[in-house]
């Protein structure tokens, strides 16, 4: 077999179907968030504003942060030195886990290496410990939840996207003394919409299931501090896991759960991928703690981080831009074409200083392509009329139809 065709032919594929993906080669201005320098392929380089960043509110720039992770350092060294059960954990994961059970109220908490890892390992080891688990998945969780999903190996049924109807209806056809799981997340990151909190809790309640809620979109920027969605809608009590990330809101890296100490335990000594894996280095192990901290004190960024969201959505919408409906604060804006959504953003960096990445399929279904805008504390009125001002000549010029979008 001619091995290297096979993969010529997999890239020629993804790229005669426009969405092949180029990384922005990008250096971050320590304390000028969101700015940034590009690095084009001919080595030449230009001044841009970030328009997709994950580090939702800047955390990543915090002085405080990074004075944790510096000091961290310092008296640490770099690398973890191995596994948590083999000379990985230091007392900086042991604070952090403290910090995060305490942030969503648990007994408890787990660190994994990612959110990716978080879900993965514990979705696809809950099928160990319960014989006979029937998982219940929104057919729009993240591909981490899926995979783990998949992993556990156990009877699934998807449920239609936030429809508690057709949830019910699959956990009503279930048998009643099988385990059962409902997973879902809070905000949708591509869609920005939200879930039922309150009426998903009452159904897994009703039908003698547990809650598994995926937060990473969530924590830092919901609550009054910053515990997720399920803070802010008062059932935080009522979820039996929470999962979420440090690398968006709280601008570091890794991922987490929360919940009974017991459950955790029970994950911590069965999930391969926490057990077979490196810890993080006890320097961002410090940073994501003074991040939590930080934010959990501080409601005023998230107040003006919703609202930042809500004036760039307005702006958009006054702008006739096809923004989709969003309740968070994500905002995307419909192109429905993966060839266009690339030229728009390929445009948009070389013409204008403005990074947004193309949102193509599979992240997204096909002839819903996207540009998703995450707008931050730190995105000034200059920089949104600027972006808008841009959109609009591109919409003009690559001839987009101005559709699926809200009215002004």
């Amino acid at each position: 077999m001619d091995y290297r065709s096979a993969f010529h032919e997999a890239l020629a594929k993804v790229r005669s179907e426009g969405r092949y993906r180029v990384f922005a080669d990008l250096k971050r201005h320590r304390g000028e968030f969101p700015r940034a320098t590009w690095t084009r392929a001919d080595g030449t380089q230009a001044d841009v504003i970030v328009w997709c960043s994950n580090d939702y509110l800047g955390q990543g720039q915090n002085p405080l942060v990074l004075d944790a992770m510096h000091k961290a350092i310092e008296e640490a060294g770099a690398g973890s030195g191995g596994t948590r059960n083999i000379s990985g954990t230091t007392h900086y994961h042991v604070e952090l886990e403290r910090e995060l059970a305490e942030l969503h109220r648990k007994e408890a908490a787990l660190l994994f290496t990612s959110g990716y890892v978080s879900n993965e390992a514990t979705l696809s080891t809950l099928s160990k410990i319960l014989p006979g688990l029937i998982i219940f998945s929104d057919a729009l969780n993240h591909n981490s939840m899926i995979s783990g999903i998949r992993g556990a190996r156990c009877e699934r049924h998807v449920f239609r996207h936030n429809d508690l109807a057709h949830l019910e209806e699959l956990l009503a056809a279930a048998p009643a003394d099988a385990p059962k799981l409902v997973a879902f997340e809070s905000v949708y990151s591509m869609d920005g919409d939200i879930a039922d909190m309150a009426g998903t809790v009452a159904l897994a309640k009703q039908f003698g299931a547990m809650t598994y809620l995926d937060e990473v979109h969530a924590v830092g920027m919901y609550g009054p501090r910053g515990a997720g969605v399920a803070e802010r809608d008062g059932v935080m009590a009522e979820i039996d896991i929470v999962e979420g990330t440090l690398g968006k809101a709280f601008g570091v890296m890794g991922g987490y759960i929360a919940a009974d100490a017991v459950i955790v335990d029970a994950i911590r000594s069965y999930a391969d991928g926490f057990i077979f894996t490196t810890s993080i280095p006890p320097a961002l192990a410090a940073g994501a703690a003074a991040s939590i901290r930080y934010l959990k004190d501080h409601n005023e960024v998230r107040v003006a981080h919703q609202e930042r969201a809500a004036t760039l959505k307005a702006k958009f919408a006054r702008a006739g831009l096809p923004v989709m409906p969003s309740v968070s604060h994500i905002v995307p804006v419909l192109v429905g074409d993966a060839v266009h959504c690339k030229l728009i953003s390929d445009i948009l960096l070389e013409d204008h200083g403005i990074y947004v990445q193309p949102i193509n399929y599979p992240t997204v279904p096909r002839g819903t392509e996207r540009l998703r805008f995450t707008p931050s504390p730190a995105h000034t009125d200059a920089m949104m009329d600027a972006l808008t001002s841009a959109l609009e000549a591109l919409w003009t010029r690559c001839n987009i139809a101005r559709v699926g979008g809200v009215a002004a």
